[in-house]
């Protein structure tokens, strides 16, 4: 099993994070192999934010994401600009408060993060929302492993609010609906 990741989104949402905590979850926690890269453009805040994830049941090879199998968006142009490169078939999840997919998308699967952020009293964990809710609908690592990652990860200040946003994400995904 080879598994290629992107999330994707603007500067200052914490895209980054989540790709270093997914890959340190299923490598350190999971026991998979994984690879993580970023990217982002030159301004602090607002410009394109890019983490890419490889993982994989065997070492991965070629480290680099050419065709995402999942696609994680939380921003328009994000979507405008990597949907056209996720695999036929592949999964694709959006912020649906920040994305508006095209007209005859297809399936994807949806989220408020942010508005669900907010309910918790701090915008910036849509992102660790939105991880939640991509470790519950796509199976690719553990929800255990991803705990632990963000306990070896996050400063102790951080850890509560955190467990609870991805808590949050990961619990929503029953009651979201798969839109075609």
């Amino acid at each position: 099993m080879r598994r290629e990741v992107r999330l994707a989104g603007y500067g200052g949402q914490g895209i980054i994070l989540i790709g270093l905590l997914l890959g340190k979850a299923a490598a350190l926690h999971d026991g998979k192999e994984a690879v993580f890269t970023q990217s982002y453009g030159p301004e602090a805040r607002g410009g394109a934010s890019n983490a890419d994830v490889v993982i994989a049941d065997a070492p991965v090879d070629y480290p680099l994401v050419t065709r995402p199998d999942c696609l994680v968006v939380m921003f328009q142009e994000a979507y405008e600009r990597h949907r056209p490169g996720l695999v036929e078939g592949g999964l694709l999840v959006l912020d649906q408060d920040l994305v508006r997919p095209d007209p005859g998308e297809g399936a994807f699967h949806a989220i408020p993060a942010t508005r669900l952020a907010e309910g918790l009293g701090k915008k910036i964990v849509a992102n660790v929302v939105m991880l939640g809710f991509f470790t519950a609908v796509s199976g690719l690592v553990r929800r255990e492993a991803v705990e632990a990652a963000l306990r070896s990860t996050l400063a102790p200040r951080l850890l509560e609010l955190n467990l609870r946003a991805f808590a949050t994400g990961y619990d929503y995904a029953p009651h979201a609906r798969e839109a075609a």
